[in-house]
């Protein structure tokens, strides 16, 4: 449900590793003339050689919150494309360390998005020095449908190669506005 205390759409584009996120978000952006608020684990990410604490995911749960909070007066046609979330943490969290803190599960309640798009795993696989599991993406994208569920959010699982994969995600986004 769309929070109507704001005014402006939030639209993120989330899945597992090597699904197209980035050039879907940026495509998105574009599209509807607005800001694409960026990934922040990608930079802070850089520089840890794969080698992650659970204090460096808690450092991109803030800076990816961050991020999104100042881009947010940017955002024209009053939708905000957010190149993943921060949910993220979560997933990896778990799944690295066996649990998330507790200052991000809570923030996940609140910090809603309107619509989420996740990216299917029918893309190849782009190596990438920021990826590691090539071999369990079917795991992953079992994780985001579950996290999806558990927040009772709206999402739409977007398929399709190269253009097609483009004009299902747009496609997606235009039935959501209309339902508006």
């Amino acid at each position: 449900m769309i929070d109507v205390q704001k005014d402006f759409i939030k639209i993120a584009v989330v899945g597992p590793e090597s699904t197209g996120k980035s050039t879907m978000a940026q495509f998105l952006a574009k599209e509807f003339k607005t800001v694409c608020v960026p990934e922040y684990s990608r930079y802070y990410c850089q520089s840890l050689n794969n080698t992650y604490t659970l204090q460096d995911e808690v450092n991109m749960f803030y800076g990816q919150v961050a991020l999104e909070e100042a881009l947010i007066p940017l955002a024209q046609g009053q939708i905000l494309i957010c190149d993943t979330t921060f949910l993220t943490v979560k997933i990896w969290s778990d799944h690295l360390f066996g649990h998330t803190p507790q200052k991000v599960t809570d923030k996940i309640q609140q910090h809603t998005y309107d619509l989420y798009l996740l990216m299917d795993i029918d893309l190849p696989w782009q190596d990438d020095p920021l990826r590691d599991f090539p071999e369990q993406r079917d795991h992953f994208m079992d994780i985001w449908k579950n996290e999806l569920t558990a927040l009772n959010a709206q999402y739409r699982i977007i398929s399709g190669l190269g253009e097609q994969r483009l004009e299902n995600s747009l496609r997606a986004v235009k039935d959501f506005l209309t339902l508006i």
